[in-house]
């Protein structure tokens, strides 16, 4: 499980060969999400305010979030994508 970020205790990652869509996985203390890249559909339970920091870096950083996603479906590493800051 690549960790592509970290921030404010948000910690993004991805799994290698993991179902569709494309998503990435949130943790933030006992919580967890799954968020879409393309729709930021939300599975999970993460508080508000850390979700709002996670859809503002994940706008900031679509395109290298679909560039990592189709990285690990190609058996690629991951690249470090910017921590919003």
């Amino acid at each position: 499980m690549p960790e592509i970020c970290r921030f404010f205790g948000i910690i993004i990652t991805m799994f290698v060969d993991d179902h569709n869509p494309p998503h990435f996985h949130v943790r933030y203390g006992d919580y967890q999400a799954i968020i879409t890249i393309e729709k930021g559909i939300v599975k999970g339970e993460i508080p508000g305010s850390v979700l709002k920091n996670v859809f503002c870096w994940m706008d900031l950083h679509k395109d290298e979030l679909m560039a990592n996603w189709m990285r690990l479906q190609n058996g690629e590493e991951v690249q470090k994508i910017n921590p919003l800051m």
